[in-house]
């Protein structure tokens, strides 16, 4: 098992150092360019105010804490979490300019954070790339206060057949792009191998559940190609 953990994260640190400077056009490449609407309707459902602090995870290069930022006039108190080197440098260059903004290096399975600090904890497009899901959400819970909320915004399961065949089909092709984009095709295929055995829906919010977290539930976005998931630390 600590093998399996240990190879899982050097793979995913392998992938994301290849693809850091293209991150963005990639997520277009993977979402049709959707996940820019997503991430602002994963904002909408978090609502945060001027005094809401956030612990963004998985963070790449900034979106999330820069749009919840934004949303309250770059008031918020928001610390990105990102493990990969070339992520971070990435996400720092491109937050540069928000000074409510701090960038941590860590995983997410063991953040270098107070017990009980943040009002939300989002993780956009990483938690199936951790290495041990259940610590991550473990930490999730602990960082949080109480009446904090954890969300997630995570590919997931289409529930509509021929759309799911469509984009099945789309899927393929993908790694072929990833040749012209990033200079290899291996980044993509594991992204989307990674997006296939990824938790559906429910079961996603069965393991939010047994970590602790109360009133969970989730939406999906464009007939569960994304969704976004929520829990309340009570």
């Amino acid at each position: 098992m600590k093998n399996t953990i240990q190879d899982k994260t050097k793979l995913v640190n392998s992938v994301f150092s290849k693809v850091y400077n293209k991150y963005d056009l990639m997520n277009d490449v993977m979402s049709l360019g959707i996940h820019r609407i997503w991430k602002n309707k994963f904002i909408d459902w978090m609502n945060p105010t001027y005094s809401s602090s956030l612990i963004d995870v998985a963070s790449g290069t900034g979106d999330i804490a820069k749009l919840f930022s934004l949303r309250n006039k770059n008031l918020p108190t928001v610390t990105c979490v990102e493990p990969n080197d070339e992520m971070f440098k990435k996400g720092k260059e491109n937050l540069v300019s928000f000074k409510n903004i701090k960038w941590i290096k860590s995983r997410a399975e063991a953040l270098p954070v107070d017990d009980n600090t943040f009002d939300f904890y989002s993780i956009s497009y990483g938690i199936r790339n951790v290495s041990d899901i259940n610590k991550t959400l473990k930490e999730a819970y602990r960082v949080l206060k109480p009446g904090g909320r954890f969300m997630c915004l995570e590919f997931s399961k289409i529930d509509n057949e021929l759309l799911n065949t469509l984009y099945k089909n789309y899927s393929k092709v993908i790694p072929t792009l990833g040749k012209y984009i990033v200079g290899s095709a291996k980044p993509y295929e594991y992204l989307i191998n990674s997006i296939d055995t990824f938790y559906n829906q429910e079961q996603l919010l069965e393991l939010i559940t047994k970590n602790g977290f109360t009133k969970a539930e989730y939406r999906n976005l464009s007939n569960g190609i994304s969704a976004i998931h929520s829990g309340w630390k009570i």
